[in-house]
Parts: C-alpha cells; structure tokens; sequence
C-alpha cells in the first residue's frame, strides 16, 4: 500500500523554492538591463480622440471618402512579437471616424506588394495571411474584447478574446473591403454600433488597440499600444478610444427564421450488406431565434425549435485506449455571445450538455464591472457523463430542464470573483452545483486563481438507464452507481499560484474532486482524486538570424485518491523553439509511475516531438509523435504496453482559392515482451475547398476510420452572406467495410438544405 507522502516529489518543491528566489532576481536586472528607448519611444497608454462625421462612408478599400481626411489618426506602432517594444519592419496607420450608427477605420499597411500573403477564404479561414485588425474592449474591465483581423482583401476573421484564450467560433456583424496597391495594402472596416455590448452612457471611452500581423519572413507582431511581455494584463495596457458621443444599439430587435428540410436512409439490417435500403420520407422543419437589445449592454434572446446541426462533422478522434468521455467544443450561435461568461477554471458549464432543445432563452447583462448571464434550455435528447475514479459512462438520458446562471464582479486590475449556479431537471432526477471562484492579480506578475464547488445529485429510479455499470459501486461502497434513487453531495477544488513575466514564469497548483462530485451540465469526467502540480519555464528572446524565442519547461505532479493510495506522478520536461519563418518544435520525455485498476506501473518512460510550420505562404504542415511505454488501458488485464501515436497534418492553398487539407491521425500498441498487437490503426481526413466568392464556396469532407472500417463522404455548397444569414445544401454519406476486403456498402445517407436569415428591425 502506497501512503502519500510526497517522496521524491516533496524533494523537488524546495528546488522550485530557490529556483524563485534566483530568477526573480535575475529577471529583475535583466529587464531593467534592457529597458532603452534611447531610439525609439512606443506609445505606451496612448489616447485617440475621433471626431463625429455627419455622413457616410463607401466600403470599398480606396479611402477616398471626404471622412477620412479628418479622421482620427494612430500611428507609431511598436512590434510586440518577436521585438520587445522596438520599431517594426514595415510602418503602419490606423483612421479612426464615427457617425450615429457606424464606427468607421481604414487600415493603411506599408509593404513590398510582391511579399503580401493573402487568399480567397472563407470567413474566419484566413488567419495564415498578413493581417490587420483592432482588439477593442468596450467596458475596460479586462474581462473581454472584440478582436478583428482581416486580410490583405478584407477578408474577416472575428474573435472574443479573454483571459483565458481566443474563441474564433464567436462571429458578429461588421462590413470590409481591402485592396493591394503599390505601397502595400489598405483595408476599410465598418462596424455597426449595433453590432456592439457597451456601457449605457452619453460618452464611450473604450480601451483599444490596432493590431497588425506581418508575415513576410516570420511572423512579426506590431501593436499600437506598446504591449509589455512582462505584464500578464493583455488588455490593462491598451491606449484609450475617446470621442464617441450619444451613440446606441439602433436595432433593437432582430429574428433569426430559418428553414430545413432532409431526408435519411438506411439499411433495413444493418448488420446485412446485402439488405435493401430505405428511404425516409422529406422531412421540414422551421425554428426562430429572437434577441432584444434591452439596452446597449444588456440583450435577451430565446429561440424555438432550433437548428443546431453542423454541416460539418467533429473531427474523429481516436479513443481506443482512452477511459474517459471526449471532449467536443462548441461551434452553435445560440451559446456563442455569453461564452466567455459561462467559461471558468473547472468544466462546469458544457454547452453542448444541451443537445437537442425545443426552446432555450438567455439574458445577458454588461453593467460597469458587473456581469451577468442566465440561459434556460428544455433539451429533449440529453447526454449524461458519470464520473468515476479510472474512467467516465456515457449515457442517453431523454428530456431534461436546464437552467445556468453566472455572475462576475471586476475589480482592481485583471481581477475579479464570480459564482456559477446550475440546475437539471428530468424524469425523477435531478443535478445541481453552486460554485465561487475568482482571480486576484497582486505584486503585478503574479496570480491568485480559484474554484470551490457543491454539487447534489438526485438519481432518478430507473436502472435501465445504466445498464452496464449497475454493478460498480464508489464512495467506500456506500452508493451504486446505477440509478437507484440516491442522493448524495459532492465537493471540488481548484487553485492556483501563477507568476507570468516575460524571462520566468511558474504555476503551483492543488485540485480535489470528491467520490460524489458530478457535474450534470458540465464537462467533469473523473472525480476521488486529489493532485498537486508544479511547473516552471524560462522564455529567451535571442538575437539571433533563426531563433526568435527558446522555451524550457519542467512539470511535475501528484494524484492520489481520497482513501490516500497514489495514483500517478511524473515528470515531464520540456523544450519549445521557436524558429523564423514560422516554424516551431518542441521535445519533451515523460517519467511517470501509474496505478490502474489496482496494478502499479512504475516504468512509463515515453517521450515527444511536435513540429509546426508556414514557411511558405502556400503550405503550412503540423507533424507530432509520442512513443515509448504505456498502460494499454482496455484490456480486461491492462498491461504496460509499447506504442506510438503520430498525427500529420497539411494545409495546401493553391490558385489562392482552392484549398487541399489532408489529416492522418495513427495509434498502436503492442505487448513488449510477447511482440502481439493490442491495437493498430488510424484515422485518415481530407477536406478540399473551392472558394467561388467571398460569400460563396463548396467544399468535400472524406474520411476513413480504419478503427471501425468506416468511410465518410460529406458534400457541401454553402452561401454566407454574414455569419447569420446562410443557405446551404449537402449530404452525409456513410460507408462499411463488412469483409474487411475493402468492398464498401452504402448504410446511411442524408441529405439536407437550410434556408436562415437575419432580420434586423
């Protein structure tokens, strides 16, 4: 029996302890060592005061318009990356104007016309081009902001910043034209204040920032705002957006109909080839989506009956020597615009936990430094994930009632304390969680993150529901994990100690889940375990002909279970180059010695390497492989296997409009001593794009999953007028190799059209 003391683990924490002591020191004189703007001074916290404009202005990328000759002008940008706060390659102006419903910026680009990197994409589809753009937060609180970047031609790529990382998924409306001349590239933008959340005041004052990415021979980042590696507050150093006046949300409502209609398929038996196939009846279907502006910072929207069908797939992923649930994020519309709200440092809030909705509504609400948003959705299809110690069940659960509720309060800088509240509702059952957590930033570089939550669990009484798992029992015995009427309560942790500086960075942290924690509108899929976990990294910034940065990193960690029998440590070095023209590797070795359905591997000795590349602008590459020791988790006696995994991946762009992307994902996994395969396979993916216009494209999905014999072909034409407005027409063809003779026969097959339009009143 394994107690948890920390060993060789507790060995290393003083280490970690004197390792702080001497690089806090040593960053200290470095960054003052050099800080010299003898040459060139960035704009730090700079102010632009735009002026009104009483007319309007053609999108069309010539900036010949009577508006921009006073417009508000931001110049003097500084590079960001790989440069700290030095004057960029190539210059760059941003013209800032407004009237009542549009605020108006022209992009002014200097470059070699003949170095400019740019494609006919799709929306959100064009982030490997040159690229300029602005990062606007409207309520100044750091919590979030608008980020813009469009291409060379104006193609848009729209995101939602946060702590947290960038969410390309989220879309809004706004209106861009550009075009290449002999100087370089100029693009117009027009955003409807409409098309923005900010405070219900007579004057905006937002915190911006113009942005430009440039890729001529690595991938230069310029700012206007000189931006500081050294400070883990993005947003705190933006300069300041003044002028706007008596500007508001003119479309207060707007409806979002849409039509559908499809007709399925299938083998009568499937599990006979040579059975007939039937054809379902044309089936249609209509939903609506409804959002009221209440006022500029506070919306309400419902929908009925909604479409949440992607017209593309997930990307398979292998899972054949995983234990736990896959984790799938979340591209539908209705969940998008209180996104960054419902995120936090545990999974409680997994959207896609509602499926399939008759109706769903949701208030959000911007107020100063107060946030706040409430969805309420009857799912008629509801998944279900039990969380257990080893591994995760999934199950179907039928109908349920959902409601979620957030709150954040800012303060300070980069600071702010929050609570989640939710509740299902089905047949004799129900799931709730009340949870606080915050993040305090103090001493400037450092951070203080946290999560505490309760959850209560009332099974319903219904064992056929999880037939399969009716038999296990968790929490010394004292439940079942069948449906059986319990209820029970649960517990979670989460904390972390983070510095984030420019040289030296490091995270402590401790986490616990208890037997009986579970999250049924969240994302927990194991739970009787505690860990601590400590990491550390340098990051160098050589001046160097083909080096821009050079990153070394050591985890380790420690997980136990609550009747105090370790589960698992490692630990894991690291090493991340980052190179010019756009290529990055990284290594890492991994020692890790693991309990698993009551069997102790001490020898996981596996290492890594990652590859990723866009040295030239018609083809980028990503390449990983991870091989060498581990437990071969599925088999009725696990044993500690030899394998490899190995993902491969190109984008290939040719006449700037047709685009190849081709994917092999690979896992195997053999017993060492008897040499007899465990598994063996791979996934193989292919999507071609054909982009006819900015609105209008065609695009073909093939896949072949080795794993399941299965071969996919996903045919589309799809029309975007804006992220709202779409029609669009395909199928979804399925395949079986019943004979492992690769003779493929037709099992299933969809076709469908959709129809929506975005009403703005």
């Amino acid at each position: 029996m394994y107690n948890y003391k920390f060993n060789q683990l507790s060995k290393a924490i003083p280490l970690f302890l004197l390792l702080i002591i001497f690089l806090e020191k040593v960053e200290t004189n470095i960054i003052i060592a050099n800080d010299d703007t003898n040459t060139f001074i960035p704009n730090y916290h700079p102010t632009l005061v735009i002026p009104y404009y009483d007319g309007t202005i053609k999108i069309d990328g010539k900036l010949d318009d009577e508006g921009w000759k006073s417009a508000g002008v931001a110049s003097n940008f500084s590079e960001y990356n790989p440069g700290d706060r030095v004057k960029p390659k190539a210059d760059t102006k941003a013209l800032v104007t407004y009237n009542n419903e549009y605020l108006y910026i022209a992009f002014i680009c200097y470059d070699d016309p003949s170095k400019i990197r740019y494609s006919y994409t799709d929306r959100d589809a064009s982030f490997n081009d040159d690229n300029v753009g602005i990062i606007l937060d409207t309520y100044g609180n750091a919590e979030w902001a608008y980020e813009i970047l469009l291409n060379p031609l104006g193609l848009q790529n729209d995101l939602r910043w946060t702590p947290s990382g960038e969410d390309p998924s989220f879309d809004f409306i706004f209106y861009s034209k550009g075009i290449i001349n002999d100087v370089g590239y100029q693009v117009e933008v027009a955003i409807p204040f409409s098309s923005l959340r900010f405070p219900n005041k007579p004057e905006q004052i937002w915190r911006v920032t113009f942005w430009r990415n440039h890729v001529e021979d690595t991938k230069r980042q310029y700012t206007w705002a000189a931006l500081s590696k050294d400070e883990p507050c993005f947003p705190c150093q933006f300069g300041y957006l003044k002028g706007i006046n008596n500007v508001k949300s003119v479309n207060r409502l707007e409806l979002l109909p849409s039509v559908i209609a499809h007709q399925s398929g299938e083998l009568s038996d499937l599990s006979n080839p040579s059975s007939a196939f039937d054809n379902g009846k044309v089936k249609g279907d209509a939903s609506l989506g409804m959002k009221y502006s209440i006022t500029p910072s506070v919306t309400a929207e419902a929908t009925i009956n909604p479409d949440f069908s992607q017209v593309e797939s997930d990307v398979a992923q292998i899972d054949v020597n995983s234990t736990f649930a896959l984790y799938y994020s979340e591209k539908r519309p209705f969940f998008q615009e209180a996104g960054d709200l419902l995120n936090s440092s545990m999974d409680l809030i997994y959207t896609r936990s509602i499926n399939d909705p008759l109706f769903g509504a949701r208030l959000t609400g911007r107020l100063n430094k107060t946030s706040i948003a409430v969805v309420s959705a009857y799912d008629e299809h509801s998944p279900y994930i039990i969380p257990s110690e080893e591994r995760s069940f999934f199950i179907e659960r039928g109908k349920s009632l959902s409601n979620i509720v957030r709150f954040k309060q800012s303060f300070l800088e980069n600071s702010y304390i929050g609570t989640i509240f939710t509740d299902q509702r089905f047949d004799g059952g129900s799931g709730s969680i009340l949870s606080l957590d915050g993040r305090i930033q103090f001493l400037n570089n450092y951070l203080f993150k946290f999560q505490v939550a309760n959850s209560y669990t009332s099974e319903p009484n219904d064992s056929t529901l999880t037939i399969g798992v009716n038999d296990l029992k968790f929490d010394d015995n004292k439940h079942t994990e069948k449906f059986d009427g319990e209820s029970y309560w649960g517990r979670a942790i989460y904390t972390r100690l983070e510095r984030q500086a420019k040289l030296w960075n490091f995270n402590f942290g401790y986490d616990e889940w208890s037997p009986t924690f579970r999250a049924n509108n969240g994302y927990i899929t194991r739970n009787n375990i505690r860990q601590i976990s400590a990491s550390t990294n340098l990051a160098f910034y050589p001046d160097s002909k083909y080096i821009d940065m050079v990153n070394p990193e050591i985890d380790i960690s420690r997980i136990w279970n609550f009747d105090g029998i370790r589960k698992d440590q490692w630990i894991m070095p690291n090493l991340y180059i980052q190179f010019k023209a756009q290529t990055n590797i990284s290594m890492w070795y991994l020692w890790s010695q693991e309990r698993f359905r009551g069997l102790y591997f001490p020898g996981i000795k596996r290492g890594g390497f990652n590859l990723n590349t866009n040295f030239m602008e018609a083809f980028s590459l990503y390449f990983s492989i991870e091989s060498g020791r581990m437990i071969a988790r599925n088999l009725p006696t696990p044993i500690l296997g030899k394998g490899n995994n190995i993902n491969f991946g190109m984008d290939i762009k040719l006449f700037r409009r047709f685009f190849i992307e081709p994917s092999f994902d690979f896992s195997n996994l053999k017993d060492p001593n008897t040499q007899e395969i465990i598994f063996n396979g791979y996934i193989l993916r292919a999507k071609f794009t054909y982009q006819f216009t900015r609105e209008l494209f065609c695009r073909i999905v093939v896949q072949y999953n080795q794993f399941a014999d299965v071969l996919d072909f996903e045919p589309l034409i799809y029309y975007k007028l804006n992220p709202f407005t779409i029609f669009y027409i395909g199928s979804s063809l399925n395949y079986l190799d019943y004979e492992n003779d690769n003779n493929f026969t037709n099992t299933h097959r969809q076709f469908f059209l959709k129809l929506q339009y975005l009403f703005q009143i």
